[in-house]
């Protein structure tokens, strides 16, 4: 399985931090195959997250309404309002991803559950930055 959260998916903003969710999966797909959306930090729900896709914040719900896509070099960019102290955090993140393109049943395409849970330092400087850019 491919991985979610690289070394440098966690930073920090003025009125929280900000994830970079990296797509794992073979292939780009669109936005709105991205349900369930939830991210934990520390073991708290973070209930304010929202998408951001270039300069507008929508909540993961609002994906299913999305036109774009995730492509497989970029990154989605969510924003907490938890305010992170430097250091270590336990990042967890569960989704499902709805594959298109592959039928699971007669009616149905393929759905994906993913969970991923990994310790991240914020803003760590020895992360080997990625060429990624964020899905806008």
């Amino acid at each position: 399985m491919l991985g979610a959260l690289r070394d440098d998916a966690l930073g920090s903003t003025d009125d929280g931090f900000v994830l970079r969710l990296s797509l794992p999966w073979i292939r780009s797909l669109p936005l709105w195959s991205v349900e369930g959306l939830h991210v934990t930090i520390d073991g708290r729900t973070e209930r304010g997250l929202r998408i951001l896709l270039g300069q507008r914040a929508i909540a993961p719900s609002d994906l299913a309404d999305e036109p774009g896509w995730w492509f497989v070099q970029d990154r989605l960019l969510l924003r907490g309002e938890q305010a992170l102290a430097p250091g270590d955090h336990e990042v967890g993140v569960v989704f499902d991803l709805v594959v298109p393109y592959l039928q699971a049943g007669p009616e149905s395409p393929l759905r994906l559950p993913f969970r991923f849970g990994r310790t991240l330092s914020l803003n760590d400087s020895s992360a080997v930055p990625t060429v990624a850019l964020d899905v806008a």
